[in-house]
């Protein structure tokens, strides 16, 4: 045996080390050190299955602590309803870039939520408007209800409409989110209801074809498409796309997976007419020039330097609160 011991964390260890204002702060750094050239983003390793689909992604801060991290997912949309599972479950391998030792093996379900709603924060705070008091949520699972508590840290809301497919799952959505929010939670049977009434947008569903059209939105909105993370998922019509201002977490990556993609494919729009990345706006630390009535679209796929930026914090965090499981692999 080595002696060398491994951090095991599960989901409940994980939100004992982190505040959702924490992921905010972590994210905003991963991609102004992505700015800086400070972090290497390998190209996504994506395998279908039947009832679903596997990722890989991966990345590594060039710094110090030099850090890799390498995070498999599995995504199974029919989970929850046919299997009582999560959609989304897997884990994030925490390495130490100097000698390849496995420091942590930390549960993903928390980290890919939180850290997911936390780039939209991030995004929304350089790109929404500052007087965004109306936000309507589509899609009111896991995912949803975090980005509403991300989008509240950031934003001066007061109004929410929640849609849903699910009418059970808007309506728990509606039950509970007021009293973690302070706000007014509105379910609505009509999406443009919610829409064409809302300065933010966000759509967080599984969809494999386009449900936001241009007619659903009004001028100056930010939304912040955050479902499409394969090839085969679509949430934004690509005539909304193309009249949109669209800043990417990663141009490549959204070319690849995102609703980028799809614009590409529909010949509405070439990489060329994305505006930024998100880490040229958090390197600027300023907000760029936007016209009242112009649509901006955050095109979200989830990076891996927001996994490792975060794992990072959790295993340094749990290490010295004695927060988890140690092992020995080797």
């Amino acid at each position: 045996m080595s002696g060398h011991r491994t951090l095991l964390l599960g989901r409940s260890d994980i939100a004992r080390t982190m505040a959702l204002s924490d992921y905010i702060e972590a994210v905003e750094q991963a991609f102004k050190n992505l700015g800086a050239g400070q972090m290497a983003v390998p190209p996504v390793v994506h395998m279908p299955v039947t009832y679903g689909a596997f990722h890989v992604k991966s990345a590594s801060f060039l710094g110090d602590p030099f850090y890799v991290a390498v995070k498999v997912n599995g995504n199974f949309p029919d989970n929850p309803r046919k299997a009582g599972l999560p959609t989304i479950q897997g884990a994030i391998v925490l390495c130490d870039g100097r000698n390849g030792a496995l420091l942590a093996v930390i549960d993903s379900i928390e980290v890919t939520a939180m850290r997911t709603a936390a780039a939209t924060a991030v995004a929304a705070k350089y790109l929404a408007r500052d007087d965004s008091t109306v936000a309507t949520v589509i899609g009111c699972g896991i995912q949803g209800r975090v980005q509403l508590l991300a989008l509240n840290e950031v934003l001066p809301l007061r109004t929410v409409y929640a849609f849903d497919l699910d009418k059970k799952r808007r309506d728990a959505f509606v039950e509970q989110m007021p009293a973690e929010t302070g706000l007014a939670v509105v379910p609505v049977d009509s999406m443009t209801d919610g829409t064409l009434a809302s300065q933010v947008i966000v759509t967080c569903t599984s969809s494999r074809s386009p449900f936001l059209l241009p007619e659903h939105v009004a001028p100056g909105t930010f939304i912040a498409a955050v479902g499409a993370d394969n090839p085969d998922k679509q949430e934004l019509h690509t005539d909304l796309m193309a009249r949109s201002r669209v800043v990417v977490d990663l141009v490549d990556q959204c070319a690849e997976i995102g609703e980028l993609r799809h614009a590409i494919e529909a010949r509405a729009m070439t990489r060329a007419d994305v505006v930024a990345e998100l880490s040229e706006l958090v390197m600027q630390s300023a907000r760029p020039h936007v016209e009242s009535d112009a649509v901006t679209v955050f095109d979200s796929t989830g990076s891996a330097i927001q996994d490792l930026a975060t794992a990072g914090i959790i295993y340094e965090r749990a290490k010295a609160g004695g927060i988890g499981l140690w092992m020995e692999f080797a």
